[in-house]
């Protein structure tokens, strides 16, 4: 697998659809020095590692001061040696309401290059990318990595089982929607111990790599942090898997079962 797992969950899930705009608590669950390291596994081989980082900048739009989300993907082992990947992806949202300003990937896969970015103006509804102008549903659109940082600190106070929610993002050429069932609970062992989390499914649209059938978990943290610590999804063959290394910088103590 190519990237940063869960920028390849984001990445895979197509639902089209307009969604009102989502609540989010009172201040991010996530803050500046927050390194997140994850390992993607395929059956019993580890075939990618991503690092996701939290950084303050300088950067200002429109005013306003912002966050730097960074990820780096990379492939590792075997993988590595037939098929080397160094991607890289920068999100800069508001310190205040999350919202993305700008974004730009640098992917390296192989021989393959490419270069996007793509600059978001959340009160005209459009984004300005390096494939056009596109308009988007609402005042609430992200890119993947943002849409990743803003769904941890999204209000799901009054969740309950089955209850789904809808996040528009921009990928590419268009605009598309994830959406979100929340399982229940579930304690998931890690490397860092035993964790309560919260369990969610996220809708992904059958074809050349998931079966009809496939089911797509994730878990996170039951916690202020709410850190995404194990992933897995069902593919045409096996199952790829993703597991959290380490988590550093954290704003709040994890939910470790004692």
């Amino acid at each position: 697998m190519k990237k940063s797992l869960l920028i390849v969950i984001i990445a895979l899930l197509s639902f089209r659809g307009l969604a009102q705009e989502l609540p989010f608590v009172k201040e991010p669950v996530f803050q500046v020095g927050e390194v997140l390291k994850y390992k993607l596994r395929y059956g019993f081989i580890t075939a990618a590692e991503g690092t996701l980082k939290v950084l303050d900048s300088d950067l200002k739009f429109d005013g306003k001061p912002t966050f730097r989300l960074s990820v780096d993907g990379v492939t590792s082992g075997t993988f590595d040696v037939f098929y080397k990947i160094r991607d890289h992806y920068d999100s800069y949202i508001d310190k205040v309401n999350l919202k993305p300003y700008f974004y730009q990937e640098n992917i390296r896969e192989g021989s393959y290059r490419r270069e996007d970015k793509a600059r978001f103006h959340q009160g005209d509804r459009k984004v300005v990318a390096t494939k056009g102008t596109f308009n988007t549903p609402t005042g609430q659109t992200f890119d993947l990595v943002s849409t990743y940082y803003f769904a941890r600190s999204l209000d799901i106070s009054k969740m309950n089982t089955g209850d789904k929610v809808k996040v528009n993002y921009f990928l590419g050429d268009e605009i598309n929607q994830l959406e979100i069932e929340f399982v229940g609970r579930e304690t998931v062992k890690t490397k860092m111990g035993k964790i309560r989390c919260l369990k969610f499914s996220p809708s992904i649209k059958p074809g050349r790599i998931f079966r009809k059938d496939s089911k797509l978990y994730l878990w996170i943290t039951d916690d202020g942090n709410r850190v995404p610590v194990k992933a897995q999804v069902e593919i045409l063959v096996g199952a790829v898997t993703m597991e959290i290394k380490s988590a550093d910088g954290l704003k709040y103590p994890l939910a470790i079962v004692k």
